[in-house]
Parts: structure tokens; C-alpha cells; sequence
């Protein structure tokens, strides 16, 4: 959430950062300022108010221990006078504060101005790629084939117990889920990220703390007796373990990673890009997140992105990254940059991380701050990427390891998976 003072004192700023996601409501921005105005107006009020009543009562209070009773039992009908308008003010500001919260949550987070303009994902930013791509035999099939000839996936099953979309892993397909997340888990603690698991239910306040209330509504899985939403990835319970906190500085940065289950909707989607391992409700991920000072909240972007890099590297998979452009981000990210694989069967470019600074957007909705050494009370900046998420790497890697004889692992996991080849 962008802040009032944000928006007051760099309005100009804002508006041009905002141009970018084309946000267009200026006038919303206007009317919250207007909104904050009268807010202060009567908070001055109030104020003014309270501290009339305090003089009144230290007033009375002398009157009657000199014996002037009358005198102060009429300054005490002006104190009820007082209280009564105290009162009102409070309930009127309370209303303001209100108003203006529900505005302030409809603004998205301003992106960084480094972030390229435009509107979809064509307009977005390729600003780095590596790896060769791969030789595919002339029988070359997609990994839904793949799965179906290798017995790795079970769509039908899934279908059956639950519905399309949440699949059920076998054998060594199973295996091979289960190596990834190990090794992306190994290669996280290795860089220095403490290891949490954390619930994959989360309450309305920890959605609304990192963005996905009230924009993702429709996106989430709802637990309506409880009032529960199910994660769309772990970003959302591990970010919020600092909601309502204070770190000091020496603290920073604060690294964790966890693995999860991740569900979402995914409501409106449809087409060829949709089949097999391309899009789940229910999938597996693991997630880095870091908590950062502002000052250096980019160079840990830069260093995310790096070990997001080197384990795509590791896989010996093809990826270029992406910046996103203004239209293509999401709602609460100040920069974000794309992984994208070559799934060769498909001859796609598949999305398997998103590494992105919130900067303070997320710290603000979970009123999460920084004392420095001097105990000032600053923003913090919060940032998360996929590291990674497994659907597509594991489409990506059948496809791309594909030979005659069989489906080769990437060396990397032979002590995970156990095996060399499917």
C-alpha cells in the first residue's frame, strides 16, 4: 500500500511511476489527499478539544480546593459540553481513516522507473538468456505424452478424486518432485535462507498484509466456515510471520525459504497453453523471501535473481528473464523480473519464477518497520521469487531429456532422484 505522505509530498513522482501500470484514476489520488486534509483538519480539532478539557480540569480541580464549587461545576458542564464534542470528532475521524483506507488499497504499488512501459507480455523486457537448446529426436513427444507413456502423472485420477487440475504424481514421477524441491531447498540453505514450513491456510489479514486481498479474490481457494483462504504460494504465510513487527537493522536481511502446495483458481484460463504440467490448481513450489533494508533492497533483487539463475544453470535447462513491463506486473510489485524455460516438444517459453521487489508496498498493509542504530523507526522493503516452481521445470525437463531409449535426469539430481533415467 502506497502511503500518504508518498502520495502528498512526490505526487508528481507517483502519477509518473503509476503512468507505467496505466493507472489512469488520478482523480483517486486527488480525492484521498482531499480526504487526508479534513482528516487533519479534524484531527486539529480534536486535539485542540482534548487539551481544552485537560485545562478545564486542572481549572476545577484548583476551584474547589479554594472553595469555589459553583465556579466549578459550571467549568464541569463545559467539560461534558467538550466531551460529548470530543466524541463525535473521534467517531467523524475514525470515518475518514476509514475512507480513505478503502481508497488507498485500490492503488497499485508504484513500479520502480527502471521497468519498461506497455501493456501484455509482449511488451516485456528480455534482458537475459542462457543455455542451448536442445536436440530433440525426430518422435519428439510433449510431456503430457511423455507422462502418459512413462506412468509418471495420473491426470484421471486426480480428475476422479478431486477434480481437473490437481494430478497425482507416481513412482518415479514422484521422485522426481520430491528430488526438486530437495535440491532447490539444499541450494537455498547453502545460500544462507533458514528453512520454515509454514501453514497453508492463512486468515484474511495475512492475505490482505502481501496484495492478494482485496485484488486476488477470485483467484483463491476459500475456506468460507473459517474465514480461511488456501496460499497461492508460501510468499504469503512467510512474509506475514513479520506482520506487526519491528526488526532492528543488525537483523537484516532476514532470509527464508519453505517449501509448499500451492492452489490457485486460475479461473478464466483455457487453450493449448493450459495442458498437462502447464497449469495446475494445486502445485509445488519453493520460495525464497527476504526481508531487506531500502537502501540495498535492489542489490538482493539482483542477488535473487542470480540464484534463481544458477539453479536453472544446474538443470542444464534453456531460460531467458524477462523484465516485466508496467501492464504485465502484478498489483503490489515494484520491479519484476520473468524465468521463462524452452519447453522444445512444445516450443514454448514456460514461466517458472517470478523474483520481484515490493518495496515497501507489502511492509506497509502489515505495518512492519526498521529501527536503525540511532532508534528511528523506517520502512522496510520486502521482496520473493520462485526458486522454483516445479510444474513446468519438470514438463521442461522430460521434454528436453528426451531420447530414444528413454528420458535422461540431469546429473545434479542423480543423488535425489536415485536414478539416472526413465
Amino acid at each position: 500500500m502506497l502511503t500518504i505522505p508518498f502520495l502528498r509530498d512526490f505526487k508528481e513522482e507517483a502519477l509518473k511511476r503509476l503512468n507505467l501500470k496505466n493507472f489512469t484514476n488520478h482523480s483517486l489520488i486527488d480525492e484521498i489527499l482531499g480526504l487526508d486534509d479534513e482528516r487533519r483538519l479534524v484531527q486539529k480539532e480534536n486535539d485542540d478539544t482534548l487539551a481544552a478539557m485537560n485545562q478545564i480540569a486542572k481549572e476545577v480541580g484548583s476551584l474547589f480546593k479554594i472553595g469555589k464549587a459553583q465556579e466549578a461545576n459550571v467549568l464541569k458542564e463545559k467539560n461534558a459540553e467538550l466531551k460529548e464534542k470530543s466524541r463525535i470528532l473521534a467517531e467523524k475521524l475514525e470515518l475518514l481513516k476509514e475512507q480513505i483506507q478503502v481508497r488507498l488499497v485500490e492503488i497499485p504499488n508504484a513500479p520502480h522507473l527502471s521497468v519498461p512501459a506497455g501493456r501484455t507480455a509482449a511488451d516485456n523486457l528480455i534482458v537475459a538468456s542462457s543455455g542451448q537448446m536442445p536436440q530433440l529426436p525426430a518422435n519428439a513427444l510433449p510431456h503430457w505424452d511423455l507422462i502418459s507413456k512413462y506412468d509418471l502423472v495420473d491426470f484421471e485420477l486426480g480428475n476422479k478424486v478431486t477434480g481437473a487440475g490437481f494430478p497425482f504424481y507416481k513412482g518415479k514421477g514422484a521422485r522426481l518432485q520430491r528430488a526438486l524441491i530437495n535440491f532447490f531447498l539444499d541450494q537455498a540453505i547453502a545460500a544462507g535462507y533458514q528453512e520454515v514450513q509454514p501453514p497453508l491456510l492463512v486468515n484474511e489479514a495475512s492475505a490482505y498484509g502481501t496484495g492478494q486481498l482485496p485484488d486476488k479474490e477470485a483467484q483463491m481457494y476459500t475456506v468460507g466456515l473459517d474465514n480461511l483462504y488456501l496460499i497461492p504460494t508460501a510468499e504469503v504465510p512467510v512474509t506475514n510471520i513479520y506482520r506487526d513487527r519491528i526488526l532492528q537493522e543488525n537483523e537484516l536481511p532476514v532470509k527464508n525459504v519453505a517449501y509448499s502446495n500451492c492452489f490457485r483458481r486460475e479461473a478464466g484460463s483455457w487453450g493449448k497453453h493450459v495442458r498437462g504440467l502447464n497449469r495446475l490448481h494445486q502445485f509445488d513450489k519453493v520460495e525464497i523471501v527476504q526481508i531487506a533494508h531500502p537502501d540495498t533492497s535492489y542489490e538482493v533483487l539482483e542477488e535473487m535473481r542470480a540464484h534463481v539463475a544458477q539453479l536453472l544453470d544446474r538443470l542444464e535447462l534453456p531460460y531467458r528473464v524477462v523484465k516485466l513491463c508496467g501492464g504485465d506486473m502484478s498489483f503490489a510489485s515494484a520491479l519484476t523480473y520473468d524465468f521463462e524455460v524452452y519447453s522444445a516438444a512444445q516450443q514454448m517459453w514456460l514461466e517458472v519464477s517470478s523474483v520481484s521487489n515490493f518495496e515497501g508496498f507489502q511492509a506497509n498493509r502489515m505495518k512492519l518497520r526498521i529501527k536503525d542504530k540511532n532508534g528511528q523507526i523506517q520502512q522496510a522493503h520486502t521482496l520473493n521469487g520462485s526458486a522454483l516452481a516445479l510444474p513446468r521445470i519438470v514438463a521442461a525437463l522430460l521434454e528436453n531429456n528426451q531420447t530414444e531409449e528413454g528420458i535422461n535426469i540431469p546429473q545434479v539430481l542423480h543423488q535425489y532422484t536415485g536414478f539416472e533415467k526413465i
